[in-house]
């Protein structure tokens, strides 16, 4: 008994002796404004020597140009050396440098990220947003149905409490935590004033993908019911007082409430015809479509990326950022319309779909939309507005 608790002070001994002989300190650091990779490390007081190794071994491994302001760090050092260096900037893109005899290696961590397919269940009580997380669900995904419905539901003006949305969707998943949403397989959405709403996703032969009701006829109709993805209508078509002119006065559109900077999207395919400043509308593009339409968005903050008359513009195209310029009392959009050169009610239009499926394509659409049906119809309503936890979800 003596002999073991001897030999127990021993092997303790031993310990001791090597933590004391071996030293790791820690550092944890992020990327400061106007701050390079290399600074940082420097900051980091990490010797000249090996600020020049870790940026050695990362050459041709990480982009230097890509190294972003929060970006994280972490430098283990080991008896004043170091020993481990790791660069994060997302679930899925972290980068090491490790050492390996007299050198250092860096490399690209390698994430194991699974694809899997799962159905999201939601209910209305306030909002398509608060639905989301009493779901359990990342709020982006009220976005991603936002744009499958984008044609027959404003998501602002047209949801009602107790409205129901299921979508069939991609999931990418890493250790249990959903990184992003994919593409939407299939969608349908209940609501008390839009009525019943049922698509589903089919690839083209030429690799388009576009949305189609269960009998082939398209989800897509000419004209979106809004240039927003989200907002609230402030002021509605028709005679007003103008809140800077102080007297009552024709408002020709329609004024989306919305924070400077929101995207702004092309409610059909059309060409522009003038993006500039306008006096009294601020900055604003206007845009020329089939049929004798016309469409203006105004107070814009800046234009979309080689936005210029003449340009030929795709519906969903963002064109241009929402702002506050020109005679505005507050940052929104003000959408206008026009049938053959005389204002209309943008809110009131009816617009027909574009073309349905091919009737060659029409057997092969309907067995897979047959297919998704059943995986959508096979989990009801599980995630109710102030139930916590997530859906059930279906896996393949």
């Amino acid at each position: 008994m003596k002999t073991a608790s001897l030999l127990c002070l021993a092997a303790l001994g031993v310990a001791s002796t090597s933590e004391a002989a071996t030293q790791f300190e820690i550092k944890n650091r992020r990327i400061e404004p106007r701050q390079t990779l290399a600074g940082a490390l420097h900051d980091a007081q990490l010797p000249d020597e090996q600020v020049t190794a870790v940026i050695s071994a990362l050459e041709g491994v990480f982009d230097f140009r890509k190294s972003r302001v929060g970006d994280q760090f972490r430098l283990v050092m080991k008896n004043g050396e170091l020993d481990f260096f790791d660069y994060r900037q997302s679930t899925v893109d972290e980068w090491q440098v490790r050492r390996d005899g007299e050198k250092y290696v860096g490399s690209k961590r390698s994430i194991e990220v699974e694809k899997q397919v799962s159905l999201v269940s939601l209910e209305i009580s306030s909002s398509l947003y608060e639905a989301t997380l009493a779901a359990g669900e990342d709020p982006s995904i009220g976005l991603v149905l936002s744009d499958v419905f984008a044609w027959d539901i404003d998501f602002y003006r047209d949801v009602r409490k107790g409205d129901k949305a299921k979508a069939l969707v991609e999931k990418f998943v890493s250790k249990g935590r959903v990184l992003r949403y994919g593409e939407v397989l299939a969608a349908t959405y209940e609501g008390g004033l839009v009525g019943n709403k049922r698509v589903f996703r089919y690839v083209l032969p030429n690799g388009e993908a576009n949305f189609f009701q269960e009998d082939g006829a398209s989800a897509k109709k000419t004209f979106l019911k809004s240039p927003l993805k989200y907002a609230h209508v402030t002021s509605s078509f028709g005679s007003r007082f103008h809140p800077v002119l102080q007297y009552v006065k024709n408002h020709n559109g329609v004024d989306y409430g919305t924070p400077i900077g929101t995207p702004v999207w092309a409610v059909a395919d059309g060409t522009v015809v003038s993006a500039g400043n306008a006096g009294a509308a601020g900055n604003m593009v206007v845009l020329r479509h089939a049929n004798g339409m016309e469409t203006q968005y105004m107070h814009l903050s800046r234009f979309g990326d080689g936005v210029r008359a003449g340009q030929r513009v795709r519906q969903k195209q963002v064109i241009a950022y929402s702002g506050n310029t020109g005679r505005s009392t507050g940052p929104h959009l003000h959408f206008g319309l026009k049938r053959n050169g005389t204002y209309a009610n943008p809110l009131t239009q009816k617009f027909p779909r574009a073309d349905p499926l091919p009737k060659e394509l029409t057997a092969d659409f309907l067995a897979k939309a047959h297919d998704l049906a059943q995986q959508i119809d096979a989990v009801s309503v599980a995630a109710v507005a102030g139930q916590a936890g997530p859906p059930p979800t279906a896996t393949k």
